[in-house]
């Protein structure tokens, strides 16, 4: 056999045995392959039916609703006073740190008077002077009068000292005036306190040389505090001077009492609000800036209402989840005025899109979808879900 026969019977069987192995190996694959070509499972077409307690469940009815407004702010002293010089000069002493409870009139601060009262003196001084001027011209005109009557000088002279006289008179009331002026600067020297309170800041220090009108202390009068609070111009329509509220004020776990005072007639300029103030009943304890919070009561008014916790604001438009017979149903609502009912702290809401008699289910069960089979069974309430 020829060498070039040899090379072709080669490679043929390298072919054929290249054929083969395919072939086994595509064999194999196919029922690997078997499986994804199996018939889908059927779901089941059984209507799920859930199971709710009656304590979750709320037939909406007319309710006689002590209508709330919500309100906070920020507590303000009625009476703060901010103690400044009156008179410039070095500052001798000042009684009292921030904390200490000083009385009305009581002494606060000393400024050198040692200028003033030499200012005084020299404005009594002046005075003197212009009293011996008035008594010199007093003379001359007596004597002119007399010498009138007599005949001996004409009225001409007389008129003439009588206007020294006047001039004589009036340079000494400026000299009293001034000497009256020295004297108020010389009391400035000395600063009482014009209230009873408590100093809240310390605004200079014994030594330094204060000016006119420079802030020395700030007492606060902590027995008389008001909360100040921001509501919206159509909100403050229904406020009126005598309406009570409860506030809670942070730091204390027991509510306050208190009462509308006051209503600011502007509205403000930047936030178009209308400020509140409310006059506390109970202050102690309480200090200037806490911040507070509550209710204010508005009076009372029959309305179909539910509990908040019944309103549901997980989709764009707030709706609460009805039952009709036994399918769920999510009818969208819009709340109006929040109060209570009764003597319970529960906060309720007006309801305005669904009638009265309609069974309205509590979010404490959370979100279920509409129309969803319920059947309503006896017993307590699960456990609250998060809505």
């Amino acid at each position: 056999m020829t060498l070039r026969s040899k090379i072709g019977w080669t490679l043929l069987l390298v072919a054929v045995l290249a054929g083969v192995g395919y072939w086994q190996m595509h064999k194999t694959a196919v029922p690997t392959s078997a499986p994804a070509a199996t018939t889908p499972v059927t779901p089941s077409t059984s209507e799920q039916v859930v199971e709710v307690p009656a304590s979750q469940l709320h037939t909406l009815s007319l309710q006689t609703m002590v209508l709330t407004m919500p309100v906070s702010g920020n507590l303000k002293a009625l009476n703060t006073v901010t103690v400044k010089a009156r008179a410039a000069g070095e500052l001798m002493s000042l009684f009292g740190r921030e904390g200490d409870t000083v009385k009305a009139s009581q002494l606060l601060a000393k400024i050198d008077p040692t200028e003033f009262q030499r200012k005084l003196r020299q404005a009594e001084q002046q005075a003197d002077a212009a009293k011996t001027q008035i008594d010199i011209a007093q003379r001359q005109y007596d004597n002119n009068k007399a010498l009138v009557d007599q005949g001996f000088i004409s009225k001409t002279a007389l008129e003439a000292s009588e206007a020294t006289l006047m001039g004589a008179k009036a340079t000494y009331n400026a000299a009293l005036a001034g000497a009256d002026v020295a004297r108020k600067t010389l009391d400035d020297t000395v600063l009482s306190a014009p209230i009873s309170g408590q100093i809240s800041a310390r605004l200079a220090q014994p030594g330094e040389r204060v000016g006119i009108d420079q802030k020395l202390l700030e007492i606060v009068d902590l027995s008389s505090l008001e909360l100040e609070a921001t509501l919206s111009p159509g909100d403050s329509m229904d406020v009126r001077v005598g309406q009570a509220a409860t506030l809670i004020i942070e730091g204390r776990d027991q509510p306050v009492s208190a009462q509308v005072q006051r209503i600011n007639p502007n509205v403000q300029s930047g936030s178009r609000s209308v400020l509140v103030y409310l006059r506390l009943q109970n202050t102690q304890g309480l200090r200037q800036g806490l911040y507070g919070q509550g209710q204010l009561e508005l009076g009372r008014q029959q309305v179909l209402a539910v509990p908040l916790e019944f309103v549901r604001t997980d989709k764009p438009e707030p709706y609460v989840q009805v039952l009709n017979g036994s399918r769920l149903s999510h009818p969208t609502v819009s709340l109006g005025r929040r109060g209570r009912v009764g003597h319970d702290d529960t906060v309720w809401v007006e309801i305005k899109g669904i009638e009265a008699g309609a069974q309205v289910l509590s979010s404490r069960v959370g979100a279920m979808r509409e129309g969803l089979n319920l059947r309503v069974v006896s017993g307590q309430s699960p456990p609250a879900s998060k809505p």
